[in-house]
């Protein structure tokens, strides 16, 4: 049975449980660790939450010179990378810089995965986003332009992806629990979404 790994954002910690439980029969699921301590707080990155993509990098170069192997990993950044300095504009991880951090992203994954598959980053509904987090904000446009830049970054490279984002997005403001992150029911359904996707391009 082929392991499957999970490197991502706090969306990915919400419907993990329910990802684990849809492949326990085709994958040995395991994730970055600590989530009692990401879930204390899911805007402040530590713990099972992978966090931006400089923090992901370093995960993955701590994790490669421990001489850790995956069958298959699953990776995801962005929303973390995106937010925006209400007062000054400033990006956590500028756009160029995100560009820089996924490519040795997919160079170490390569060193250490037999397969890499790439989530693409939910969206950031900024009129529910902005009202209800003050302290950074994060704007629909800036998903859009991080997206198109891993997607030209994930291509080149010949990586898969997964559209989470298009998938997510059909639902709408409705399927948002607060700011940024989604309903039991919504997490649910990009688990089902994700499965779906595995089980199709693992059939053996």
């Amino acid at each position: 049975m082929r392991s499957l790994f999970i490197v991502g954002d706090s969306i990915s910690i919400q419907y993990g449980p329910y990802l684990k439980k849809l492949v326990e029969n085709r994958f040995h699921y395991d994730r970055k660790r600590g989530e009692a301590q990401a879930l204390a707080d899911l805007d402040n990155p530590v713990g099972a939450n992978g966090g931006d993509s400089g923090m992901v990098l370093d995960y993955l170069k701590s994790e490669r010179d421990k001489g850790v192997k995956y069958d298959l990993l699953m990776v995801n950044c962005g929303l973390h990378d995106m937010k925006t300095n209400p007062v000054t504009g400033e990006k956590q991880i500028p756009l160029p810089k995100y560009r820089d951090h996924l490519a040795e992203i997919v160079r170490i994954a390569r060193e250490m995965a037999q397969a890499i598959h790439w989530i693409r980053t939910t969206d950031a509904v900024e009129a529910i986003h902005n009202s209800k987090n003050r302290s950074f904000h994060r704007f629909h446009e800036d998903v859009v332009a991080y997206n198109s830049a891993a997607d030209e970054i994930m291509s080149a490279h010949g990586i898969p992806m997964v559209d989470l984002y298009s998938f997510t997005r059909v639902f709408g403001e409705a399927a948002y629990c607060d700011h940024v992150h989604f309903t039991e029911e919504v997490r649910g359904l990009q688990a089902a979404y994700i499965a779906g996707y595995l089980a199709g391009a693992y059939q053996s």
